[in-house]
């Protein structure tokens, strides 16, 4: 058995190559009794479970299979898809985690989680991720039409896009307290996340002992997968 962590997918109809690749990904490396662990930012961004266009259908289709050869598959939210709620998640057959989530295999513990929260370089994103995850405001989202909310959606992406041309490496990347913070919670031995695009194993040394951090790429530069199993922990490109 093996587990499969991948993120930043940014599925959009706009890059129909990116699904293809996903699709491929799933018939081709998993197999009975794999896991699948997707970390955030599937989706380019996410509006509603109520916008169930194609590609939406077409996905939740290709994992529901997966559960049908014994695979689970489980998601936790990225900044871009931190609205896909429990009504998605039952049609692709897998299961919400929290934001960061330990898991525990071949004797390692993993803590799995978006990136985003690691930035805390960047105060004027944290300022704005604590306000979007508030409650009242999603649920007001939420109600309005979908076409409004589709022009909400792409506008606040092509503005935080360009707000984070403008910063500097230091400030989108993660803080290096903040990881250690994350390792000392969980007592962990690695953490693995995406959100950055910097595919890398770091190594970190914290009270003389080696940790690792693991970061995923984003699929439009380069396919990435963590892969664990018996014989440890790989990040490969596909």
């Amino acid at each position: 058995m093996s587990a499969y962590i991948i993120s930043d997918l940014h599925l959009n109809k706009d890059k129909p190559l990116i699904t293809l690749n996903f699709l491929r990904f799933i018939q081709k490396y998993l197999t009975y009794y794999d896991d699948l662990y997707i970390i955030g930012d599937f989706f380019d961004y996410w509006i509603g479970d109520d916008d169930n266009n194609k590609l939406h259908q077409k996905i939740a289709f290709s994992l529901k299979q997966l559960n049908l050869r014994n695979i689970n598959c489980y998601f936790i939210h990225g900044n871009r898809d931190f609205l896909i709620g429990n009504f998605y998640a039952e049609q692709c057959g897998m299961k919400i985690l929290p934001q960061e989530t330990l898991l525990n295999i071949y004797n390692k513990r993993i803590v799995i989680l978006h990136g985003d929260t690691l930035c805390t370089n960047d105060i004027e994103y944290q300022k704005y991720r604590k306000k979007i995850y508030k409650p009242y405001l999603q649920n007001i989202f939420l109600k309005l039409p979908l076409f409004i909310r589709h022009k909400i959606a792409k506008k606040i992406k092509n503005k935080t896009k360009d707000a984070n041309i403008s910063k500097s490496k230091f400030i989108v990347d993660v803080n290096l307290q903040s990881v250690i913070n994350t390792f000392n919670k969980h007592k962990a031995q690695w953490i693995i996340h995406g959100h950055t695009h910097k595919p890398a194993i770091h190594k970190i040394y914290i009270n003389n002992k080696i940790h690792y951090r693991g970061v995923l790429d984003a699929w439009c530069n380069k396919n990435s997968t963590f892969i664990i199993n018996n014989k440890g922990i790989k990040l490969l490109f596909f």
